[in-house]
């Protein structure tokens, strides 16, 4: 008899860890996907992009449900001058392009882009590509 309650005991252990792990897996945040951005900037406008994103498009990105990641520049000419790259995240891709709509229509995008041009526009190109992290990725 004793050795039964010995089993159960076991099997019951066993058993509540794997439900313990499945309810972690469940309440664990959902994927997110990476999107990879490149400003190719006209020339001598590099500056004044990096003032827009300082100054205000970083915030407009979270109040769209962007996540800012990183962003870059290179060190070395003729890039230098020219090319802002930048990670950002969202929920899905179906979310990225609700979160790119609502962020190209917000009034207040809108009114710091027109000024922020005022000078002149600022991106000649945009490249943009979507990214998954791998499962040995240490950013997810």
């Amino acid at each position: 008899m004793a050795r039964h309650s010995w089993a159960f005991l076991i099997v019951g252990l066993v058993l509540g860890a794997g439900l313990v792990q499945l309810r972690a897996a469940e309440s664990a945040a959902p994927a997110r996907v990476f999107e990879i951005r490149t400003y190719h900037c006209f020339p001598g406008r590099l500056d004044a992009l990096h003032k827009r994103f300082r100054e205000h498009t970083m915030k407009i990105f979270e109040k769209h449900g962007m996540t800012n990641v990183a962003y870059w520049t290179f060190q070395d000419s003729p890039a230098k001058e020219n090319t802002l790259i930048y990670v950002i995240s969202h929920a899905s891709r179906e979310q990225a392009a609700k979160n790119w709509d609502e962020f190209r229509n917000d009034p207040e995008w809108k009114a710091v882009a027109a000024d922020s041009e005022k000078d002149g526009k600022i991106v000649e190109k945009v490249d943009s590509v979507f990214v998954d992290a791998t499962d040995y990725s240490p950013l997810k």
